[in-house]
């Protein structure tokens, strides 16, 4: 390795990265550096290509692997920084986990729940399945409890497993428009500190959108007896939303229609859930791994986007990833296969606002909205043509026979390939602007750790 070729962290980036991801013995002594941590998990992914090449293709790409990542053109998600090469070997930060009606898949979801968080992984549900509030429980004679106490439940662990020991864990609740217990969920959040591992988000259809549109009546159905049980204006429904996100900045709307249109594989299951930011649509027992290009390394001296260099680095960051999945230890069987299946993977960017600072484009404008049509059309494209080179040298992902793939006609290695991401800490790390968010600041001092320090930053 040559001496350019040291990654080159910032103050504030050592004092997250030694927090959080650098590895500790028994005492908390640091066992590694910024460097030994970048080869660590570089190392532990180019393992993979054992499966489709020789050693000597192994160590190149563990090189090549390392190089991208300490020039800090591409991190992987926080849990792939943590845990790979170590014996927790588990490498997702996306979770969708299913939530049945009897109290044995309650809990059975919420066991899976804290091996995902022990693991640093983030989950999501839909809660929609579950009988309303006061309906009645055969077997003991009782009533049930509604989807907010056990939302309640999911919450307290989440509390109290923290996350590789590292960071806490998150949710995303959902509920659906038409559950009888929509309202309580709406305002769940009216109590201060209530459900704060949980963003909540209301499932919602182009039916409830136009019922709103037309100031019509909304049923509400009980998904036990799938019997129509209340009825209320939809647009009160809407009015609520709004003001509870005014309120507590929670609920959001999950567009499920939407979301369904874009399922690569319906054959496999309708999509009803994201992982906690929303940003990765998942079945049931799905995982996906993330990983980001750092957009202001592709920028060049004359203010332009080094396209060669985004094309390199995206290629390099889909195989990446898709060795990720080949190396990945999963908390549990049924994760493990529905990923295997799918093989889903999200690259995405972060650093969005720098670019603009950089190519002198206000983020606000016209100009900047086709700027990103550009840059992520671009990425998109690379993305998807080195997904489709992997599926012809490594197969396609196992469930694409039945898939909107196999529709077009087109091998792909992977289900989905891009996301755009939050990059919360890994743009820390790299020292840029979050994902696709605009600059609040330009110096301010941020809490971190839990509010036991905090850092100065001064954008450049």
């Amino acid at each position: 390795m040559s001496e350019q070729m040291r990654p080159s962290f910032s103050q504030n980036a050592i004092k997250v990265l030694e927090r959080r991801y650098l590895l500790k013995d028994e005492k908390g002594n640091l066992m590694e550096t910024p460097e030994d941590m970048l080869w660590r998990v570089a190392r532990a992914v180019a393992k993979a290509e054992r499966s489709f090449g020789d050693e000597g293709a192994e160590k190149e790409w563990a090189e090549r692997f390392f190089e991208m990542m300490a020039r800090l053109d591409f991190l992987p998600n926080s849990p792939t920084l943590m845990n790979a090469g170590t014996p927790a070997g588990q490498l997702s930060a996306c979770f969708v986990l299913p939530i049945g009606d009897s109290m044995e898949e309650i809990f059975d979801a919420l066991k899976y729940t804290a091996l995902v968080h022990k693991s640093g992984g983030g989950t999501g549900f839909n809660f929609s399945s579950l009988r309303p509030y006061g309906d009645i429980v055969k077997s003991t004679k009782g009533v049930a409890s509604g989807p907010v106490s056990f939302m309640e439940l999911f919450d307290h662990t989440t509390d109290v497993v923290k996350q590789g020991g590292m960071r806490r864990g998150a949710n995303m609740g959902i509920l659906n428009a038409d559950h009888p217990d929509v309202v309580k969920f709406i305002k769940a959040k009216v109590e201060e500190g209530k459900l704060r591992n949980f963003n909540i988000s209301i499932g919602a259809t182009q039916k409830f959108m136009r019922a709103i549109l037309n100031d019509g009546d909304w049923d509400l159905v009980n998904p036990r007896t799938r019997e129509v049980v209340d009825r209320i204006k939809a647009r009160y429904l809407f009015d609520l939303i709004c003001e509870m996100a005014w309120k507590t900045g929670d609920p959001g709307m999950i567009f499920l229609d939407k979301i369904e249109a874009s399922n690569p594989t319906p054959h496999l299951g309708p999509i009803i859930a994201t992982n906690p930011c929303g940003e990765q649509p998942l079945l049931p027992f799905e995982s996906c791994n993330l990983g980001s290009i750092n957009l202001s390394n592709m920028i060049s001296s004359n203010r332009e986007i080094d396209w060669n260099k985004l094309e390199q680095t995206t290629r390099m960051a889909v195989r990446f990833l898709d060795d990720v999945i080949e190396i990945n230890q999963f908390p549990i069987k049924e994760i493990a296969d529905r990923t295997k299946a799918t093989r889903k993977i999200g690259l995405g960017v972060m650093g969005w606002a720098d670019v603009l600072f950089k190519a002198r484009i206000p983020y606000d404008s016209e100009d900047a909205l086709e700027f990103a049509r550009q840059v992520m059309c671009f990425i998109s494209k690379i993305g998807h043509e080195e997904s489709s080179k992997l599926a012809e040298e490594r197969g396609p992902f196992p469930a694409w026979k039945g898939s909107k793939w196999e529709e077009s006609g087109l091998l792909m290695r992977n289900a989905t390939v891009t996301t755009i991401a939050p990059t919360g800490t890994i743009s820390l790390i790299a020292e840029v602007s979050s994902g696709i968010e605009p600059v609040f600041a330009l110096a301010y001092k941020r809490k971190a750790f839990g509010g036991s320090a905090s850092l100065t930053y001064v954008n450049e």
